[in-house]
């Protein structure tokens, strides 16, 4: 049987028909790891023993807690932990019948957006080889453009989950904040942090998001919300309107804009309508979110010191120091009202700013990045490198909304450009459900199967 593209939901419906085994699933992919994980790098570890008859294999994001499984948020301070319990959403999805395949690389901590702050190497874009997959979710991102996985979960502080999948050609969705569990994440900045599913098919991501959303008792974070039947929406008939605000336009590639508005004129044949909308200005939210962000990095690497976890502080790298540093300083006496509390202020503004817009129009669409995937190394050349690649992310974490990417086709260098659709605060089934009409109206241009004639089984 021709596995080679096929989604999750595809593959799932095989195997509950009993037409391909779990075995079988199992030994496809772990050959595809051992053929191409060497030059991708995007395995950390590799689950021992494979799921029961009826799992489907699943890869997590290296910050996810999985029990008897090394958990090491890609840093030597942890290299040697095994987690003793599942994070909520891996216990989730194992009730809904998946099975830990492995860890998947990520930025140490989730610090950058280029995979390349890992202590176990960069991570390689699928694409081409000499560039960054993005992140900090960039394993994730890399094994589902190569499929080495069906699908993965990774997770989104400020763009984590769709600046990987815009530079790797795949779908990403951050849900809205408190709509998925963080418990048994390991903590990057606690007030933004959102767990999510990557994967080639917007039908996959809208299936994993049902199992892993929801109320839990051990992250008071979470939403009581009922979480709805996303998979049944995802064909509903709805004609929406576009919300385009220029301030997201600014300062980003020429091919990537043209890309943008060709998808846009193919949503107006569609019949969706189209409104300019004036909103704040991404920098804003860049600059609220770098001090609030590392404000709370500051506070979670506070337990990682050799005593609880793993290795002592002196394992920490220069990024992390970084932003302990920094965080430090502005959550410090004499600077907390001038940084960490104006920056809460600024906050409330951009959440007021999205209320706003969202009374005019359904949904809010922009550029997932600036650009299309940078070269290996370019990171050193920004001290906020990761801020700077995720300006037009970091609104919707800032404003804890609902945001995916979707691949809209390739520049003149055939690397992916990825479009972000935003929502109102829980309304993933509106996103959902305009990214899936625009997956069936395209096939995303092709790009899967494009890429999948360079990794071939």
């Amino acid at each position: 049987m021709n596995i080679l593209g096929k989604s999750y939901v595809e593959l799932l419906g095989l195997l509950n028909s009993k037409k391909i085994s779990t075995k079988e699933l199992h030994e496809y992919f772990s050959k595809r790891e051992k053929k191409y994980n060497k030059e991708l790098n995007v395995f950390l570890t590799l689950a021992e023993n494979p799921g029961v008859e009826g799992e489907m294999p699943l890869a997590y994001k290296d910050n996810y807690n999985t029990e008897g499984i090394r958990t090491t948020a890609s840093s030597k301070v942890l290299d040697s932990y095994i987690s003793p319990y599942d994070a909520t959403v891996v216990e989730r999805l194992k009730k809904s019948k998946t099975y830990v395949f492995g860890k998947t690389n990520l930025d140490a901590w989730a610090h950058g957006a280029s995979t390349e702050t890992s202590d176990y190497g960069a991570t390689k874009n699928p694409w081409d080889t000499s560039r960054v997959p993005g992140g900090s979710s960039g394993g994730s991102a890399a094994a589902t453009a190569s499929y080495l996985m069906p699908a993965t979960i990774g997770s989104d502080t400020g763009g984590s989950i769709r600046c990987p999948a815009s530079w790797c050609g795949v779908v990403g969705l951050k849900p809205t904040y408190g709509r998925v569990s963080r418990y048994g994440v390991i903590a990057m900045g606690s007030s933004f942090d959102c767990p999510g599913p990557l994967s080639w098919h917007v039908e996959d991501c809208a299936l994993l998001l049902s199992h892993m959303a929801g109320f839990d008792p051990y992250d008071a974070t979470t939403s009581s919300k009922p979480v709805p039947a996303y998979m049944e929406k995802l064909n509903a008939e709805k004609k929406l309107k576009i919300g385009i605000a220029e301030s997201f336009f600014e300062n980003v590639d020429k091919e990537v804009k043209k890309k943008i508005e060709e998808a846009l004129e193919i949503l107006r044949k569609m019949g969706h309508i189209e409104k300019k909308i004036k909103m704040l200005n991404p920098k804003h939210a860049l600059s609220a979110y770098t001090i609030l962000q590392r404000s709370e990095v500051s506070s979670n690497l506070g337990r990682y010191d050799g005593i609880r976890y793993g290795n002592d502080r002196s394992f920490f790298k220069e990024e992390a120091k970084k932003r302990i540093m920094l965080g430090t300083y502005t959550l410090s006496h004499g600077y907390y009202d001038q940084y960490y509390k104006k920056a809460q202020k600024v906050r409330a503004l951009i959440i007021e700013d999205f209320k706003k817009a969202f009374d005019d129009v359904d949904i809010i669409i922009a550029p997932s990045t600036p650009s299309t995937a940078v070269k290996l190394g370019e990171f050193k050349k920004y001290p906020f490198f990761g801020e700077q690649m995720d300006i037009l992310n970091e609104p919707a974490n800032v404003s804890g909304i609902p945001s995916i990417n979707i691949p809209v086709g390739l520049d003149s260098k055939r690397l992916p450009v990825g479009m972000q659709i935003m929502g109102r605060q829980f309304d993933e089934e509106t996103i959902l459900n305009v990214s899936y009409k625009f997956q069936r109206e395209t096939n995303f241009f092709n790009m899967r199967e494009t890429l999948l004639k360079k990794y071939h089984d």
